[in-house]
């Protein structure tokens, strides 16, 4: 049994299952609100998210087959959950998802927890402007350096077509960044 199927059998035990969610807190958390984070762009929407994120990982972690690596699996719940509450969102606010971000973007400078420039702006702004799948490739590749492999598991796509999100990606943000 390998250390991960051993955690995973002290998640689901009810004898061990609160330390080890505490343990499962403690490693994950940061960087899966980061994740969050680079996709619903708003600090409190990100805890939002987060917390769906865990609750979904502590409800359903009795269905995880082993298939991928268990931060792989979260990963993807995350990923999932941030694109439901940014359609949710729209939807409510009648717009599209990608009129949502926008405006989220246009907000970004009043957000207490932004701490980057005109540039770091402008670059958020490109990436809102990518397709679905390329912003998360990128912001997977860019912000969490994550390796393709990973991503591949997470996203459910092969390495050659993430290779070429991305490299589509970065050509259409350095075309928008060279734009006045």
């Amino acid at each position: 049994m390998t250390d991960e199927e051993e955690f995973i059998k002290e998640l689901l035990d009810p004898k061990t299952q609160n330390a080890a969610f505490q343990k499962l807190l403690a490693q994950y958390q940061r960087p899966l609100y980061s994740h969050i984070r680079s996709i619903v762009l708003n600090h409190d929407d990100a805890d939002d998210v987060l917390q769906n994120t865990f609750v979904k990982v502590f409800r359903h972690l009795k269905n995880f087959k082993g298939d991928s690596k268990l931060f792989t699996w979260m990963y993807r719940i995350a990923t999932n959950e941030s694109i439901t509450f940014i359609n949710n969102k729209a939807k409510k606010h009648r717009q599209t998802s990608e009129e949502y971000q926008q405006r989220q973007i246009e907000k970004i400078k009043a957000d207490d927890y932004f701490d980057g420039d005109e540039i770091q702006l402008k670059l958020q702004k490109s990436v809102t402007l990518l397709p679905e799948k390329q912003q998360l490739v990128f912001k997977m590749k860019y912000y969490q350096d994550l390796k393709y492999e990973e991503i591949s598991e997470i996203l459910g796509t092969s390495v050659g077509a993430l290779k070429a999100s991305y490299f589509h990606a970065v050509r259409k943000i350095e075309e928008f960044m060279n734009k006045g």
